[in-house]
């Protein structure tokens, strides 16, 4: 009898306002063709870390799926940074960040293979006051906007749409920041203050052209104005980098300090207002397959 290998699947039935039933059908008949023993876990919203730890403790799983948005990432892999274990990416969430960024198809059979089969890269994460990111964080407007989006009722893209404006037409005044790191120190005026592992927002904007997310490195990028034009042109893909209305530091860990409290979000969702951060990245946390 040939010994099956042991996947789990880590499914958050609610996110994203997906239903899931197809996707895990799918999976678990991909599975079975693999000769795969594949382990279905949904999540609840309670101890959800500590049951997937347990999972992989018990099951010495070789890779773990993930049907979710960028938290329900997140959270696996804290669950498992202690086991040698690749994740495998089936983006089902609001905000799926890290799939565009890894440049995940939308062909539910294609990320399946990819996840199952397919080669992984050893990716960064960054810490934020001690908690951890994957792709992009920011304080200033764009957390304000993550804020207003999971306070209000309209979910998706339009939700997202009505979100911009009422924060735009919202506008308080900008902060002033202050960047330390190793090399440099940059004291501004600004609105929002990314601190990002990778480049694309979950919309598809680019924010950071420059981001590689396994080169022990993030970027720093402080938008200094964001008028409608600029939000314009991020918006439309088009950074602004050469106008003095953005500035791009690349860098292994900083400081940042407000002189207000200002809106912060790791990862699409809100945390609280922060006017201090110690930021530091975590060198090949996380093994994660990519086409």
């Amino acid at each position: 009898m040939s010994s099956l290998k042991n996947y789990i699947l880590v499914v958050n039935p609610i996110s994203g306002d997906v239903d899931k039933t197809e996707i895990i059908e799918t999976a678990t008949n991909f599975a079975k063709s693999e000769n795969i023993n594949l382990i279905i876990f949904e999540t609840t919203g309670k101890n959800d870390e500590e049951k997937i730890q347990k999972l992989q403790e018990d099951n010495d799983a070789e890779r773990i799926i993930v049907v979710g948005g960028d938290g329900t990432i997140k959270m696996v892999a804290e669950a498992v940074q202690e086991h040698n274990v690749i994740l495998g990416i089936i983006p089902g969430g609001s905000a799926n960040g890290l799939s565009v960024d890894l440049n995940l198809p939308d062909e539910l059979e294609e990320n399946l293979k990819i996840a199952f089969r397919n080669d992984y890269m050893e990716m960064d994460m960054i810490s934020i006051n001690g908690k951890k990111s994957l792709h992009l964080s920011d304080i200033g407007i764009n957390a304000e906007l993550v804020k207003n989006y999971e306070n209000s009722n309209v979910r998706g893209k339009l939700g997202y749409a009505l979100q911009a404006i009422n924060t735009l037409t919202g506008l308080k005044d900008p902060f002033v920041a202050k960047i330390e790191t190793k090399n440099r120190t940059v004291e501004t005026e600004a609105r929002m203050v990314v601190i990002a592992n990778s480049q694309k927002y979950g919309t598809g904007v680019t924010i950071n052209p420059d981001g590689v997310m396994n080169d022990g490195k993030f970027e720093i990028v402080i938008l200094k104005n964001l008028d409608l034009i600029v939000f314009g042109k991020i918006l439309s893909g088009n950074m602004p980098i050469e106008s003095g209305d953005v500035e791009i530091i690349s860098t292994d860990e900083a400081t940042i300090t407000t002189n207000v409290a200002v809106s912060f979000q790791i990862d699409g969702e809100y945390c609280d207002e922060v006017s201090k951060l110690e930021v530091a990245i975590l060198p090949k946390q996380m093994k994660v397959a990519i086409p």
